[in-house]
This record gives structure tokens, C-alpha cells and sequence, in this order.
């Protein structure tokens, strides 16, 4: 993965994966929370740092088999 040049900014290409990341992340919790899925959790806050960095893994590794 190469830097991003953003008018003569290099940004780390981890900041895009991670803004995806936090996309997919918000609208999954509000699907689980729709379902009711946090009712049954004992503590939500480890559940969402938990999912976040699995989502963030899933894109990490895609991005890393398929470079642009």
C-alpha cells in the first residue's frame, strides 16, 4: 500500500482502511441494535472495541491482497 498525496500531504493509507472501517462499524451497530443484539451482551463498549477491530482486520487484509 502507497501513501495517499493529498496536495502535497503524504497520509498513511491506514487512514482511509480506517475511515471505511468506522463507516461499516456505525451502520452494523445500528443494525445490532435494531436486533436487540445488546441486550445480551454484559458489557457493550468491549463488544464495540471488539468488532471494530475485527472489522478493521477484515479490510486490512483485504486491501493488502489487492492493492490498487
Amino acid at each position: 500500500m502507497k501513501e495517499i498525496n493529498l496536495f502535497g500531504v503524504f497520509l498513511s493509507p491506514f487512514l482511509g482502511v480506517g475511515l471505511l472501517a468506522f463507516g461499516i462499524l456505525w451502520i452494523l451497530r445500528f443494525l445490532l441494535a435494531r436486533a436487540g443484539f445488546y441486550r445480551h451482551v454484559w458489557h457493550r463498549s468491549l463488544v464495540d472495541l471488539s468488532l471494530s477491530l475485527i472489522v478493521l482486520e477484515i479490510l486490512v487484509l483485504i486491501a493488502r491482497r489487492h492493492p490498487p
